[in-house]
């Protein structure tokens, strides 16, 4: 039965990232699915239409050997600034892009949330739930919806967390995936504080899992990995930095051309420089996706994600790190079925243990923190790649476990455990962990530190003024903060010498392997 999830994409940063996605997507399946054919793994992202018949239709997956004949994304793209959306149809990956899910508009939500939120949001509400519901009465079997966001802007922030909002109103069955951009603390738009805070207890509210990630740390990891970033924020360009779908022809000389659609239209323009930092988080999105897709001995979806990561409502924030680090040439418009074989080679001397070991450590996360340091509520693993077995990670968590500080409920079997057979494109094998770790709510204390600097003195509050009630400020601060201080709590109290003793919430409907 396949398994839709359907990607929202609001704002420039959401859309710069939904960009690298869906390129980075139609690569991977086109490597692994060399003879054409339209099968569930396919169907996890993307619809087959029939152009030859007006109006087109939407072809089923039947026993997986239909040929495909034009690929669509299941998405839905929304920006208040029509340039980025018409880059993105100008672009090679334009004909996956389905324009009837399309809602713009022209002057923008000038960095300012309660614009986005209570202006554009309910104007262009009602379009952007029709496309919702039809884009989900499209799914045979949908099980989520992932919300690719930035939380320093207007569009990304302000009509993103409306929409998380619609979701969790109408679609309240349905997992809600956020992937959020933090601004970092040298953001050059001024009123990020301001919009990070309202987003954040939004997402606190209605998201089923948040998975945060900080423009600092994608910088730091960019260059890690062999690019100069020049100090770049993915969210304040003003181009899409649109990647070119034409490697994905060269998976395979007996692939449809459908599978990589777009390969005419590929651009050989020079890769921009936060390409990189988009496709860091595309390929973590891709990896966290990998079980919904391909086969595996024990793979992972949304549900078990929701299910198993989240003990408490709230606390449904993971931290994510992966190894090995995304290869630049590997995810760059340029690269080559030759180029990523050679890659994959020099790669090979990196063991099962040493990709572990790199997956927890502090220099692989999407956000500047260190979860050894902090409490573990609960841990994912998802490795992939065809050179892992479950033994090589079930001795891999008997090794890390002892070295983790967990809660009580999670020291017999708080690890979720995925292991999909298909590896990333110029890897043989590789390693996403997941946390929901207390030491995020150093990242929560950051914003509020930077909010507190502003609101204080009551700077820019007259904008926002315009829009809404000032007392929304007041009530994101206190969701923030609960849910902050409910972090530090649980990781205060596993420090003492009883935590079992002490530590009275515990949680409930918990499934572990």
């Amino acid at each position: 039965m396949p398994r839709e999830l359907i990607t929202v994409q609001v704002g420039q940063c959401g859309n710069q990232i939904g960009c690298r996605f869906w390129d980075l997507a139609l690569r991977e399946h086109a490597a692994y699915n060399n003879r054409g054919f339209y099968d569930e793994a396919l169907s996890s992202f993307f619809r087959n239409v029939d152009t030859r018949v007006e109006p087109s239709r939407s072809l089923s997956v039947g026993d997986g050997r239909s040929p495909i004949r034009c690929l669509k994304a299941r998405s839905v793209i929304v920006d208040m600034e029509c340039g980025v959306i018409q880059e993105m149809l100008r672009g090679p990956i334009g004909e996956v892009l389905d324009t009837r899910h399309m809602v713009s508009d022209v002057s923008g939500a000038g960095n300012n949330w309660a614009h986005g939120h209570e202006v554009y949001g309910k104007q262009y509400g009602g379009a952007i739930l029709e496309s919702l519901r039809h884009a989900a009465e499209e799914c045979d079997s949908l099980q989520g919806f992932l919300l690719l966001q930035s939380l320093g802007g207007g569009t990304g922030s302000g009509v993103g967390s409306y929409i998380m909002e619609m979701l969790a109103d109408e679609f309240s069955s349905t997992y809600r995936l956020a992937s959020s951009v933090f601004p970092s603390e040298d953001d050059d738009v001024v009123t990020s504080p301001y919009n990070a805070m309202l987003s954040l207890a939004r997402l606190v509210e209605h998201a089923d899992i948040a998975l945060p990630l900080e423009n600092q740390a994608l910088i730091d990891i960019a260059n890690r990995s062999g690019v100069e970033e020049s100090g770049a924020h993915p969210h304040h360009h003003p181009s899409s930095g649109l990647p070119s779908s034409s490697s994905s022809a060269s998976a395979s000389s007996s692939s449809s051309n459908a599978v990589a659609v777009g390969a005419s239209r590929g651009s050989t323009r020079k890769p921009k420089p936060f390409d990189s930092m988009n496709s860091i988080v595309a390929s973590m999105l891709l990896h966290l996706t990998s079980g919904m897709r391909f086969p595996g001995s024990l793979n992972v979806d949304l549900s078990d994600l929701a299910m198993n990561m989240a003990p408490f409502p709230r606390l449904h924030f993971l931290v994510s790190g992966f190894a090995p680090l995304p290869l630049a040439a590997a995810n760059s418009a340029a690269a080559n079925s030759a180029a990523i074989d050679k890659m994959r080679l020099a790669d090979t001397s990196k063991s099962i243990d040493q990709l572990f070991n790199a997956a927890f450590s502090k220099e692989h996360q999407l956000i500047k923190a260190d979860p050894r340091r902090g409490t573990y509520l609960s841990c994912g693993i998802v490795v992939r790649g065809s050179g892992a077995t479950i033994s090589d990670v079930n001795r891999n968590v008997a090794k890390i476990r002892p070295t983790l500080r967990t809660a009580h409920w999670a020291e017999a079997g708080g690890f979720k455990l995925g292991l999909c057979s298909r590896p990333p494109l110029g890897h043989p094998n590789a390693i996403l962990s997941l946390a929901n770790n207390s030491a995020v709510s150093n990242t929560f204390q950051a914003i509020r530190e930077r909010f507190d600097k502003l609101y204080k003195r009551r700077v820019y509050t007259h904008h926002y003024e315009q829009y809404m009630d000032l007392s929304l400020f007041g009530e994101a601060v206190e969701a923030v903060t609960d849910v902050a201080q409910r972090y530090r709590e649980i990781d205060n109290q596993m420090l003492e010498p009883n935590p079992i003793a002490t530590y009275k919430r515990r949680p409930m409907g918990l499934t572990f392997l």
